[in-house]
């Protein structure tokens, strides 16, 4: 494999050669196979041209049961790792995503961290530096950026004057140490940012704890220095699973269903002489599984030195949106909640 680094003056691009047809595959690891990182495996080791080589973890009966099923090997440390790999996912406890992410950019290595990036904007800070200085590639794992009705709505939201989002979830069994904000609501904050086109101008947020001592639904307004405004509705009490977003638009209104994977379109058509008429209705949506579409593109940008869709600029903006919800909650007077800790667990 060969690396060269394409350098401007806001950011520092991988650019690499990696064996695909009848040559080497990409050898890659995953560091944490909990929750989120056993699918990491198991579709790392299905995708075409890759080669999982290895799966750490600290918990090794667990490192060792994902191991024997997607047929590589186990191992407690992720340094093991590092001298195996072309490329590494890592979906640890986030306050140790840069002691894990680290060693592996200061080599130059490719490293997709699950989102939130970091536990602390200084810490997102420090991992950008390191892919910086070394040339490495450093992708964040929003994946719901990957769903399929994102990829179908998007070309259809050009200026959306008008954001609604629910994203409603059961309570978890994880992730109790922080609060929905971190947990739950970072995802469309995310989206919003990338859709919306604008830097936020003003928020307002409350929240209340209810079966957590945390904030368990919280309800956040922003304004954007375009004029949009959002309001974002995020639970993790709630028997259903809901996660739609809706895009108003001037003469338009674009509906996005995450969980369903469905896109709804409506336009006003106006034409002289006649009254104004509604058109449009459902898109067609190709199925796919978002963390798969996720890890094919890191490939991809490992591969090809190409931008993945989530950098590690785009994941600290993120968090620091949430940070910003954060602090906002944390002076109303209406969220009766302990102090926002760090980000959540993967």
């Amino acid at each position: 494999m060969s690396n060269t680094v394409r350098r401007d003056a806001s950011s520092v691009e991988y650019s690499g050669t990696l064996a695909t047809g009848g040559q080497a595959p990409l050898r890659a690891g995953v560091v944490g196979v909990g929750h989120v990182g056993r699918h990491h495996a198991r579709i790392l080791a299905e995708l075409p041209g890759v080669e999982l080589v290895a799966v750490a973890d600290i918990d090794a009966a667990r490192a060792r049961a994902v191991a024997d099923r997607s047929g590589c090997r186990a191992e407690g440390r992720a340094s093991a790792l590092l001298d195996d790999v072309d490329a590494v996912t890592v979906a640890v406890p986030t306050e140790a995503h840069r002691d894990v992410a680290e060693p592996f950019l200061e080599r130059g290595i490719p490293v997709l961290v699950e989102k939130p990036i970091a536990a602390s904007l200084a810490e997102a800070d420090a991992l950008i530096a390191a892919a910086s200085a070394a040339g490495a590639l450093l992708a964040v794992g929003h994946t719901e950026r990957y769903n399929p009705a994102v990829t179908a709505a998007r070309p259809l939201i050009t200026a959306p004057r008008f954001i609604e989002v629910h994203r409603l979830a059961q309570f978890p069994d994880r992730s109790l140490d922080v609060d929905v904000v971190f947990d739950v609501m970072i995802h469309d904050l995310d989206l919003v940012l990338d859709l919306c086109g604008a830097a936020p101008a003003a928020i307002e947020a409350v929240g209340v704890p209810v079966l957590s001592e945390r904030v368990d639904i919280a309800s956040v307004r922003i304004r954007f220095d375009n004029g949009c405004i959002a309001n974002l509705t995020a639970s993790r009490i709630s028997r259903e699973r809901v996660r739609k977003l809706r895009f108003f638009q001037k003469d338009a209104l674009v509906a996005i269903d995450c969980a369903a994977q469905q896109v709804d379109a409506w336009r006003v058509r106006r034409s002289a002489g006649s009254a104004p008429a509604i058109e449009g209705g459902a898109l067609h949506v190709p199925p796919g599984e978002p963390l798969a579409l996720e890890l094919a593109d890191f490939v991809r940008a490992v591969r090809s030195g190409v931008r993945p869709g989530v950098d590690g600029h785009d994941g600290r903006r993120a968090l620091a949106l949430a940070q910003r919800v954060a602090e906002v909650m944390e002076t109303t007077d209406s969220a009766d909640a302990a102090p926002h800790p760090a980000p959540p667990r993967d």
